[in-house]
C-alpha cells in the first residue's frame, strides 16, 4: 500500500496560517533533506481570539525564527510549552521561550531517558539540554484556557517521544512519530523498531479526525496513512530477509540495493533503519549477526 503523502501544505517562513479556529501554524526557516520544508510550530487556543495560548514543538535554536515567534504570540500569552521529543529541529527554542513567557515546558523526559538504560548514548542532533518543568506520562492530561490535551507515549523514533491529543477537535500532534512527508527514521540505539510499530498501531485503535505531524501536511483520514506506515515497515523487513536471502548479508550492501533510488544524503538515515529492523528481527530469533555479516536462521 503506498502511502498517501500530500507534498501541496505550504506556508511562508515567519508567517502564521490559520488551520483551524484552535490551530495555527508557523514554519521555521530549517528545510533539509530530514525535515522536509522546516519545522511547523503549532499554536494552539481555545479560539482565533484566544489570549492564552499553547506551543508544540518550538523549533531549532535559530535567531530569524525566534524572533518570528515572538512576533507570532505578540499580545498573546504562552501557558504551556510541549514538546514532542528532543532532536534539534523540535526543542531548543523551548528555554529561550520559556525565558521570554515564563511558561513551563512539558515532555516525557530529557533525551534518551525512555530507555531502560537512562542516559545511554544516542544519537547525533539530540537536545541534551531539555529538561521538562512537567514530565508527563501515558494518559496524562493537560488543560489550558479553553483546551486540554492528552498525552499519548510514542515511543520508537526516540524513546521519550510524547505525541500530543487534543480533545476539543479529535486532533492528535504526532511531532515525528507520523509525518506527513515521509517516513520515519528509527535511528538505534535511542530508536526502536518494535517499539515504534507497537506505537504505530496504539495510533490505529484511536478515532483522531486529523493528525498534524510537525514535518509536512495535515493527514485527514489517520487510519488508513497510519495502516501504510505500518505496511511499509513490514515491506522494509521482507526486503531485508530477502537481501539476507540472497547472500546480500551486510547492512551497506542491503541499503545499496533497498534504497537505490533514494538520495544518497539519506543512506546513513537508512542504514539507521536496517539496523533497527535487524534488531528487532534477531531479537525475534528469525536472523542472525555475525560481525556484520546476517544470516537466517529459518
Amino acid at each position: 500500500m503506498a502511502i498517501p503523502f500530500n507534498r501541496a501544505f505550504d506556508v511562508p517562513y515567519g508567517e502564521v496560517r490559520r488551520l483551524t479556529p484552535m490551530v495555527s501554524r508557523l514554519l521555521a526557516h530549517n528545510p533539509s533533506p530530514f525535515t522536509f520544508k522546516g519545522t511547523g510550530v503549532y499554536i494552539v487556543g481555545a479560539n482565533e481570539n484566544a489570549r492564552d495560548v499553547a506551543i508544540i514543538d518550538p523549533g531549532p535554536l535559530l535567531a530569524e525564527h525566534l524572533e518570528a515567534l515572538k512576533r507570532a504570540l505578540a499580545g498573546k500569552r504562552v501557558t504551556h510549552i510541549l514538546v514532542t521529543h528532543t532532536h534539534s529541529d523540535h526543542s531548543p527554542a523551548a528555554q529561550p521561550l520559556k525565558e521570554w513567557t515564563g511558561a513551563p515546558t512539558y515532555g516525557f523526559g530529557p533525551h534518551g531517558s525512555g530507555r531502560a538504560d537512562d542516559g545511554v548514548k544516542v544519537e547525533e542532533g539530540g537536545d541534551r539540554a531539555f529538561v521538562p518543568d512537567v514530565v508527563v506520562r501515558e494518559g496524562d492530561a493537560i488543560a489550558g484556557e479553553g483546551f486540554t490535551f492528552d498525552c499519548v507515549y510514542t515511543p520508537g523514533h526516540t524513546s521519550n517521544h510524547m505525541c500530543y491529543g487534543l480533545r476539543d477537535e479529535k486532533a492528535l500532534f504526532t511531532g515525528d512519530h507520523v509525518m506527513g512527508w515521509s517516513t520515519t527514521v528509527v535511528a538505534p540505539p535511542d530508536g526502536d523498531m518494535a517499539q515504534y510499530m507497537a506505537s504505530l498501531k496504539k495510533l490505529l485503535a484511536r478515532d483522531d479526525r486529523i493528525l498534524y505531524p510537525t514535518h509536512g501536511s495535515p493527514i485527514r483520514d489517520p487510519r488508513p496513512f497510519v495502516q501504510a506506515y505500518i505496511d511499509h515497515r513490514l515491506e522494509r523487513e521482507a526486503q531485508i530477509l530477502a537481501c539476507i536471502r540472497d547472500g546480500v548479508s551486510t547492512i551497506p550492501d542491503m541499503v545499496a540495493r533497498m534504497y537505490a533510488d533514494v538520495d544518497k544524503r539519506l543512506h546513513p538515515a537508512a542504514a539507521r533503519s536496517v539496523l533497527a529492523h535487524l534488531i528487532q528481527l534477531e531479537a525475534e530469533g528469525r536472523v542472525r549477526c555475525d560481525g556484520d555479516q546476517y544470516t537466517l536462521t529459518r
